[in-house]
């Protein structure tokens, strides 16, 4: 079918309901939604889990399943309803004129399939094209979405090709049919924050080449001021706020966004001085919405008889482009007033070294054949000499992409791996060659660790009281039972749950309450260690704030050594004393938080602050972009680790990067780079992040 030429918006979504029929009753996921994505434009639309962001996605793709059903207002597509097409219009539609790139690549991809045959299909499937047009379509997209040796990429299947490169493959095959509009639902959360740099970046140059208008859905601010030019916030099934990236993010005129912002990291937090402000209270479940104001339980300016007496509808903001609130009181709230700072925290002494590693190595052997264990064995080197100590009540932060070793180095430390040199003593005790099962009852109750994903590690068959009396029991406190379930009662009290909650079972928990009854369980046996391994990733921003704040609070009180892996540095800079920076099993940078997130700076740390998406206007950021993948442990480059995407490489004489791993320099007083860069140019490195002068 060929595309019809239209000149007004490419989707116009007016006064959009979509509910859900279960058994038992009607559920409203999405009521009274407009939005307006002009030709060209990027919109974004943010929000928590759960608000309606991708089911407005999947109404506009009319794909809401055999429940799913709209029941108001039109989604108009270049002019025409969208809900009033036949499924034959729709089938022609969807592929060619808009384009769904989804969360995780995988489910997009067929697994036995070649990706050429994959990419081919889309063009001679919506226009009929040729094979050998096709193909070379095929090969002009693969080369736009900068995957290296695209006729190589053609002829592999998609397990051959990492997280990253799935992702571009996605897109490319999003554009093979040259879409008018496309919708992004979350498509870079799976991917390390280099790489999503380059996705993004991606995005945003495609968009411009293609004319494409893009509908992007995030929970990141970040990412969304960075490649969209309208948003739209929502919360709860509704959009509160839409307008222009500066008029939202600059002049809010909505106490959920401006809830939402002061709950993320953003420069100039800080745990003591300046802590985060978590949003008090819960997300209202669909069928438990308040009457008026969906924000108005949760909200600092709510009134009485006033935002909880009828529905409130969107509101124009005089004098902004295209600015709406859904808020009965925008206009008399002093939305200047400074943060009420009377949070501050007093910061915990830092004592003597708990925990020290000395030259720790962590070697696996893989037969070359892996999958059928021929062939001779080949060494993946997942830790490489690492050297640190960690001291009571400290933070350090060990941050670094997918496959740097970081989770390696927590099992070694865990006891479920042991290490192949080198040593672990906590105390001057060495643990490194001693598996967990091995390891006595104060050990193992002493390193503990909150895992990423609090679905995964809680058993949904036994009440959340049970699961913390089972690990009191197996770190022997407590002499009675009455005394486990009196402890039990005072570790919900400290990771702030209801004691009600004891008898309930993980899955009428949310994300962040089920993380928290982790965190109960890690300090059940009065942990001295805690690795937490990406304990905020999986959950959304306002709930991120107050479990980052219960770990500082838990640290403060019971003085708990912290080792905090995670990628992402706002949170890092947020909540760390120490930073360690790791690249393929190597430390390449260590020091304070403050000697790290200033210049001067290993290669490697000034493209990961480079890459970290910042939700402030007010931000001016150097634009590092790294090329290529990240090599294989398997397979690692001679020389520097991370000499095969490093773009200060040929500031270096003689080929020495490729040759010879670069010994450790010593910068300042506990701050340490492992890089061949002479002096000079450490000197003259610019910061990365600068704050733009008002």
């Amino acid at each position: 079918m060929a595309k019809w030429d239209y000149d007004g918006p490419i989707l116009e979504i007016e006064n959009l309901s979509i509910s859900f029929f279960t058994r038992l009753r009607e559920i409203p996921a999405v009521m009274d939604f407009s939005c307006v994505v002009q030709p060209g434009e990027a919109m974004g639309l943010v929000g928590e889990s759960g608000c309606g962001k991708s089911t407005v996605a999947l109404g506009v793709m009319q794909d809401l399943g055999v429940n799913g059903k709209i029941v108001g207002g039109t989604i108009k597509f270049k002019g025409r309803d969208l809900n009033k097409m036949s499924m034959e219009e729709l089938r022609d539609i969807r592929g060619s004129e808009i384009a769904m790139i989804y969360q995780e690549p995988m489910a997009s991809l067929n697994p036995a399939m070649k990706i050429g045959k994959q990419l081919i299909e889309v063009p001679m499937i919506h226009e009929g094209v040729s094979e050998k047009e096709a193909y070379a379509r095929a090969l002009e997209v693969v080369t736009d979405v900068k995957l290296p040796d695209p006729k190589r990429i053609l002829e592999s299947f998609p397990h051959q090709l990492s997280g990253g490169q799935q992702q571009r493959i996605v897109i490319a095959m999003a554009l093979m049919s040259k879409p008018s509009l496309l919708i992004l639902d979350e498509p870079t959360t799976a991917l390390d924050v280099t790489v999503e740099a380059a996705v993004v970046e991606l995005v945003k140059d495609l968009g411009k080449k293609y004319g494409t208008s893009m509908l992007f859905i995030s929970h990141n601010l970040g990412l969304v001021l960075e490649t969209c030019d309208r948003l739209c916030v929502m919360y709860s099934g509704e959009a509160v706020e839409a307008g222009s990236i500066e008029d939202v993010f600059d002049k809010m005129q909505h106490p959920y966004t401006q809830a939402l912002f002061r709950s993320i990291p953003l420069p100039g937090a800080d745990k003591n001085s300046r802590p985060l402000k978590a949003i008090p209270g819960n997300f209202p479940l669909p069928h438990e919405r308040p009457p008026g104001c969906n924000f108005g339980p949760r909200c600092d300016y709510f009134q009485d008889a006033h935002c909880d007496a009828q529905a409130i509808p969107m509101a124009a903001v005089e004098g902004n482009d295209r600015h709406t609130t859904r808020c009965l009181r925008f206009e008399e709230i002093d939305w200047d007033a400074p943060i009420d700072a009377s949070d501050t925290k007093v910061k915990g002494e830092v004592g003597d070294v708990v925990l020290r590693m000395d030259n720790l190595k962590k070697y696996y052997e893989v037969a070359a054949s892996a999958l059928f264990g021929g062939g001779e064995k080949r060494v993946v080197k997942a830790n490489e000499t690492l050297s640190f100590e960690a001291r009571e009540s400290e933070t350090l932060a060990i941050v670094g992409e997918s496959g740097c070793g970081k989770s390696t180095f927590a099992k070694v430390l865990m006891g479920l791996e042991t290490a192949t040199d080198g040593k672990i003593m906590i105390d001057n005790r060495e643990i490194q060659a001693t598996p967990i099962e091995e390891r006595d009852t104060k050990t193992v109750s002493e390193v503990q660790m909150v895992f990423q994903n609090p679905f995964d590690t809680l058993n949904p068959s036994m009440t959340v009281g049970r699961q913390i009396i089972r690990a009191l029991e197996i770190f022997k406190v407590g002499n009675s039972e009455a005394e486990r379930e009196q402890r039990m009662l005072e570790l919900l009290d400290l990771v702030k749950l209801p004691r009600t909650f004891a008898d309930r079972m993980p899955r009428q928990l949310s994300g962040g309450q089920k993380q928290r009854v982790g965190i109960a369980r890690a300090f059940a046996g009065d942990a001295r260690i805690v690795v937490a391994d990406e304990p905020v990733s999986a959950l959304d921003v306002s709930v991120q704030a107050a479990v980052t704040d219960l770990l500082m609070e838990i640290q403060r009180k019971n003085k708990t050594t912290l080792l905090f892996i995670s990628h992402d540095l706002s949170i890092v800079r947020y909540l760390s004393d120490r930073v360690m920076v790791m690249y393929l099993g190597h430390v390449v940078e260590m020091g304070t938080t403050d000697q790290v997130f200033s210049p001067p700076y290993h290669p490697y740390t000034e493209a990961l602050l480079s890459a970290v998406p910042i939700a402030d206007t007010s931000i001016e950021k150097q634009h590092i972009v790294l090329e290529g993948d990240i090599p294989s442990a398997m397979n690692p480059p001679t020389g520097c680790p991370f000499q095969t995407r490093c773009r200060w490489k040929d500031k270096v004489a003689g080929g020495l990067c490729e040759r010879e791993i670069p010994p450790v320099r010593k910068m300042a007083d506990g701050h340490q780079v492992k890089c061949h860069l002479p002096d000079a140019e450490f000197a003259a490195m610019e910061p990365v992040i600068k704050i733009a002068a008002e």
